[in-house]
């Protein structure tokens, strides 16, 4: 049996309408919802079944949604006996792969993201910014030709080969984004985000959540492993995790290197739990070899096929 990684996905992962058929068809979903309402203190299943796209752009609406959305596909691939050997989540996604970990239990797992939402969501609301996907370049590429941009332009998410995603300030990136055009990339394109994630411009998010994870998270021991944004190695200590979740806003998102060691390490198997296709083709731009298995579950339509055709996935 191969070995299976649940990837979770982050920002950008979002759509009006996602867990609503989840939410309907199962208890211990409703029950999620429930809890993460209560802590929020407004109507989290209102804003992902009904939106509006713009209201759930917004990061501090946005974090919570997919958080809760990928535990509940966790929560119930697990009822059914599925659990994977490791796990790995982008940005957000990161305190998902915790949370499935046995790391990080929902209560303080959604805390634990509101925190993190809003703080992030007063620097976009105090500087505003921006992402764009460039293609065609390589990150070591990427990261020299930055040095000459103008403004605050970084290379922030590093997604696959040939795909980096760039954040900072609008004017910044736009003018990044010509640049890195004239040197060689294909494309460079903004993204559906609401701020300049793992840039400077979240400097003050970033100490907020440092000081309160290092000083009230609590970590508990690990079923599994989970690969960290900031080091891309699998990490299963609590008190070395903390230290890396602490960078984790200001720290570029290695996930191509994540996959690259996932695949060393023996796993064979990738399966996105959450919304959305994202981290599905990262996978298949990132590791083009036939022994590799991918799907994901989303909706409750293939959290039905997925049970059919793969209760076979050998826990850990």
């Amino acid at each position: 049996m191969k070995k299976t990684a649940f990837l979770f996905p982050g920002q950008a992962s979002q759509y009006a309408g996602m867990a609503r058929e989840l939410y309907d068809g199962y208890d211990d979903v409703r029950d999620l919802f429930k809890i993460a309402s209560d802590i929020l203190e407004y109507d989290l299943a209102d804003v992902c079944f009904n939106g509006p796209e713009s209201k759930l752009k917004q990061t501090v609406y946005t974090q919570p949604a997919v958080f809760v959305h990928s535990c509940a596909v966790d929560l119930l691939l697990k009822n059914e006996g599925i659990t994977p050997h490791v796990a790995a989540g982008h940005s957000l996604g990161e305190y998902s792969a915790l949370a499935s970990s046995g790391a990080l239990d929902f209560e303080s797992g959604i805390r634990a993201v509101a925190i993190r939402s809003r703080a992030m969501q007063e620097d976009c609301d105090r500087h505003p910014g921006t992402m764009a996907a460039v293609m065609g370049l390589e990150y070591d590429d990427v990261v020299e030709i930055l040095k000459s941009a103008p403004g605050v332009a970084v290379p922030a998410n590093y997604n696959s080969p040939g795909q980096v995603v760039i954040a900072g300030e609008v004017d910044a990136v736009d003018k990044a984004c010509d640049l890195l055009k004239g040197k060689g990339a294909k494309r460079a394109m903004p993204i559906p985000v609401g701020g300049a994630y793992h840039s400077s411009l979240m400097d003050t998010s970033s100490e907020k959540m440092r000081k309160f994870i290092m000083e009230e998270l609590t970590l508990s021991a690990f079923r599994f492993p989970v690969y960290s944004n900031v080091g891309a190695e699998p990490v299963d200590n609590p008190v070395r995790y903390k230290t890396l979740l602490a960078d984790q806003i200001s720290s570029p998102v290695l996930w191509y290197p994540i996959l690259q060691n996932m695949y060393q390490d023996g796993i064979r198997r990738f399966i996105e739990i959450g919304p959305g296709k994202v981290l599905q083709g990262l996978v298949k731009r990132s590791l083009n070899f036939d022994d590799i298995e991918l799907s994901g579950v989303d909706n409750l339509e293939n959290l039905i096929d997925f049970l059919k055709e793969n209760a076979e996935v050998e826990s850990a």
